[in-house]
């Protein structure tokens, strides 16, 4: 039987519109045209100088060719043509593919031909490794360079064509194009690609307006709230929050380098409420020297989606005036798709406590519709008890259409109706979740699981330990046991055999680093430890005496 509610009552124009977060710029240069809607330096630009100057860069890319589903590559800093891009290249159809500055040439070249670019905007500083990519590349995409005002360095190309000048090609008053569907992709961003090839994962519009009204309730935003710009744009697309500044009317403060003194500048000069980063970024902050530090006349709210804060960080944030949430979600995901919701009454519990609360993930972001731990084999949830693993599952609009002319990869990511993260956690009682590991990242030692999460928390209690990574090391007995790395606080000094001990009083003996190495820790551009990098590392440690002697004392007795 047909619903009689549909019967005559068709989608027309006048009752529906494709979802877009381009919409949201439009009504902010409306509502608040003359409202600061980007700093950068000295840099002042209204909302309506932002929608003019968006809306020009797609006519200029129009009038170059540029329409439904052409790629539109960018190289570039935390700058305002970033932002312009974000809005300039969908808003005549095309794709916007942000990629991460501090990939090499080789892994660029292949992005560019993978995604087909038919246009490259490139920042002068970055023009050389363009250059190099380029020169690897089957596609041949149109140059034009970025000059950022804000940037004093080498670099830049006589043939590019100039940023500015490109867009006083286009006009002002463009009508840019609306999405002919919701679905139509908006962006492509590419996975680390650590195991082969990355994977292009593509975004659209609907997925994008959801997530970055999301951002605005889950975090609270008020309205005209300044976002400070520590999170680089080409993870994610900034987690979406090039959009949702301007669902808010919100101000954005670029900052072309992640560095302690500009940062705390920007807090206390520009007011800035929000910013996100990994614990990196707030080590950064603390660890500043005092006379660069600043006091702080309001509460700054600080996201971070890596690995949980070491406990002491998030007590020195908190007496700095900052309030730390923990968010977490994938490329996949539009960026944080779980938020760690804190309860009123858990502020006065112990700060131990309290920090073992912060270091969860926690429940779905608002507009995500499922949030699940499951056996990846037979899609059932885990229990609720805080220790059966599973894998995270999502299932939501706020979840990629898939990868990128990868028909294989989609379909295993998408098995059984949910998008497999691979990432490993249980779910506690209350039914926040926690992640323990990456599926690929669990130590197997003889026939044990570990959790390499497990063994770091463990090493961020000391305090002499500023970052840890764990992974596997070959093991003649065990087959695998776990391999710490470790960099140092600044100042501090440990002696292996006293990190060894201090392991024993928070974990079973299996799961006792058997090797700790002192080194300072590869990091991606977002402050993701590079793992891949450190399992390289092990391949070329001797095994030492004590890790060939690694018995299991608990079943030693």
């Amino acid at each position: 039987m047909d619903n009689p509610y549909d019967i005559g009552l068709d989608r027309n124009p006048a009752n529906f519109q494709p979802l877009t977060p381009l919409s949201f710029l439009d009504r902010a240069a409306s509502v608040f045209p003359d409202h600061t809607a980007i700093i950068h330096g000295p840099l002042r630009r209204s909302y309506a100088q932002f929608h003019g100057r968006s809306r020009q860069l797609a006519s200029a890319l129009v009038r170059r060719g540029i329409g439904r589903g052409d790629t539109v590559s960018v190289l570039l800093a935390n700058t305002p043509a970033m932002l312009e891009c974000h809005y300039g290249v969908p808003m005549c159809g095309g794709v916007l593919h942000s990629i991460n500055t501090r990939l090499d040439a080789r892994i660029i070249a292949f992005q560019l031909d993978h995604a087909m670019t038919r246009i490259v905007i490139v920042d002068r500083e970055f023009i050389p490794l363009m250059q190099e990519a380029l020169a690897l590349t089957k596609v041949t995409p149109l140059v034009i360079q970025y000059d950022d005002p804000e940037f004093s360095g080498p670099g830049g190309c006589d043939d590019a064509l100039d940023y500015e000048q490109f867009l006083a090609s286009g006009d002002p008053e463009f009508a840019w194009l609306m999405p002919e569907d919701e679905w139509d992709a908006i962006a492509i961003n590419y996975t680390s690609g650590t195991t082969g090839d990355p994977k292009g994962v593509v975004s659209h519009h609907r997925g994008a307006y959801l997530l970055a009204q999301g951002n605005a309730l889950t975090t609270s935003m008020a309205k005209h709230a300044v976002y400070l710009w520590t999170l680089p744009m080409f993870h994610c697309n900034g987690w979406c929050f090039p959009w949702t500044l301007s669902a808010i009317i919100g101000t954005h403060v670029c900052l072309r380098q992640v560095r302690a003194e500009p940062i705390w500048q920007a807090l206390t000069q520009e007011g800035v409420t929000h910013l996100c980063g990994a614990p990196i970024v707030m080590s950064l902050l603390i660890s500043a020297p005092e006379e660069v530090k600043r006091r702080l006349d309001h509460r700054v709210q600080f996201f971070t989606a890596a690995a949980p804060p070491p406990e002491k960080l998030l007590a020195d944030m908190q007496a700095a005036g900052f309030g730390v949430t923990h968010l977490y979600g994938l490329t996949e995901t539009y960026g944080p798709a779980v938020v760690n919701e804190w309860h009123g009454a858990w502020s006065d519990l112990p700060p131990t406590e309290q920090a073992m609360l912060k270091s969860r993930q926690g429940v779905r972001y608002l507009p995500l519709e499922g949030l699940e731990v499951m056996d990846p084999e037979t899609m059932a949830p885990v229990p609720s008890d805080g220790e059966t693993m599973g894998e995270v599952m999502f299932r939501g609009n706020v979840v990629m259409k898939g990868y990128f002319r990868n028909p294989q990869a989609t379909q295993k990511a998408f098995a059984g109706g949910w998008f497999h993260s691979g990432d490993l956690g249980v779910v506690h009682p209350d039914g926040y979740i926690q992640l323990k590991d990456r599926s690929k990242d669990i130590i197997i030692s003889g026939g044990e699981n570990i959790s390499s999460i497990e063994v770091e928390e463990a090493l961020y209690r000391h305090p002499a330990v500023a970052v840890a990574a764990v992974v596997a090391m070959p093991h003649e007995k065990w087959g695998e046991t776990p391999c710490a790395f470790v960099e140092l606080a600044m100042g501090q000094t440990v002696e292996e055999d006293a990190l060894r001990e201090w392991c024993r009083d928070y974990l079973a003996p299996y799961k006792v680093p058997s090797r700790f190495v002192f080194m300072p820790i590869p990091r991606t551009a977002t402050g993701k430890i590079q793992k891949f990098v450190l399992r390289e590392r092990v391949k070329d440690l001797e095994q030492p005496r004590s890790a060939r002697q690694h018995e299991r004392d608990g079943a030693a007795g």
